[in-house]
């Protein structure tokens, strides 16, 4: 089981990124699939989160607005498409995957599988 995130970078203020994280070994159909961040000396913090079997989603407050989550399943892959990006936006980006309860959808502790991370970096 393996998600690989992919796409970060640095970027001027304003600008936008978007992440890919693909997912194998794992029935990605059946997963609600989510993004993290971790800026450097915070906690992990919610970013967004796709649900399984459906297109629902939802946002930080930080991102609404600004950040998009979508997913294909045809190709295991869940994205995250930034924009408007700020320089508090800098961290390393992290996606999940999980079925927590929907209520407890934000919470990382429910999340069992982790990808690598990638690094976003906002200059202004």
């Amino acid at each position: 089981v393996q998600l690989q995130a992919f796409g970060g970078g640095e970027v001027q203020a304003g600008g936008s990124l978007r992440l890919s994280c693909a997912a194998s070994g794992l029935t990605f159909y059946n997963y609600h699939m989510a993004w993290f961040r971790q800026a450097p000396g915070k906690d992990r913090e919610f970013v967004a989160v796709i649900k399984r079997s459906s297109d629902t989603t939802t946002y930080a407050d930080s991102v609404k607005g600004r950040f998009t989550i979508s997913k294909d399943n045809a190709k295991n892959t869940v994205y995250l498409q930034m924009g408007s990006l700020k320089p508090e936006d800098t961290a390393v980006y992290y996606c999940a995957a999980g079925y927590p309860a929907w209520g407890s959808r934000t919470t990382s502790a429910q999340y069992r599988v982790w990808g690598q991370g990638t690094l976003v970096t906002v200059s202004s």
